[in-house]
């Protein structure tokens, strides 16, 4: 039904006859193409790049690891420093505990959603 509507439509009308071959013709041809393997020296730097941003990466992940272990042993011990010290009063414990609460729970905020963007970011490989 569809193909004998359009035999007719382009019947009627040539100039959209002479599209429809120019576009038939367009399809022909696209049909026809194909890749072209590109060159050794393409995929050597192709490799190159990739071990770089592979050990780039895993250089910042043990930088960050080895951060945060740091940090973390620091804090441990400011934070049984200061439980220790009953010179602080209570109400100044208390929002030195808030504001490192808060401040982890940001934190794990941020991490979460950039995680949750990156799994479904269509653009991640457009360069700007």
């Amino acid at each position: 039904m569809e193909r004998q509507e359009l035999e007719r439509a382009l019947a009627e009308d040539g100039e959209l006859r002479t599209e429809w071959e120019r576009l038939e013709r367009v399809k022909e041809a696209t049909e026809e193409m194909q890749y072209r393997e590109p060159p050794e020296e393409t995929w050597e730097h192709y490799w190159v790049s990739v071990y770089n941003k592979l050990e780039r990466g895993l250089g910042w992940v043990l930088v960050s690891i080895g951060a945060l272990v740091l940090i973390g042993y620091g804090a441990w011990h400011a934070i049984g420093e200061l439980l220790a010290d009953s010179a602080v009063p209570a109400y100044i414990k208390l929002a030195i505990f808030a504001a490192l609460f808060g401040a982890l729970i940001l934190l794990f905020s941020v991490i979460r959603e950039k995680l949750f963007v990156r799994r479904g970011d269509r653009y991640k490989e457009v360069k700007r």
